[in-house]
């Protein structure tokens, strides 16, 4: 079984990275607080199903992209 947690939040930071943001910047658009990013980011936070969606329309994806793991279809 992999690591949802980390296959998350490695997805969030390069979809933050990608869209020129910092962490302060999503957390704000999102509603989140930056630390709380930042564990999603580290893989130590197990952010809602509503946290997700959040976070995935700030980063212009989808909660099945950012769960989704590498090579996987999504």
């Amino acid at each position: 079984m992999s690591d949802y947690r980390k296959i998350l939040g490695n997805n969030v930071r390069e979809r933050r990275l990608a869209a020129g943001m910092s962490q302060e910047q999503l957390g704000l658009e999102a509603g989140i607080d930056r630390t709380y990013i930042s564990g999603i980011e580290r893989g130590v936070r197990n952010p809602s199903l509503d946290l997700i969606v959040r976070i995935a329309a700030q980063l212009e994806s989808t909660p099945a992209k950012l769960l989704a793991a590498p090579g996987e279809p999504t």
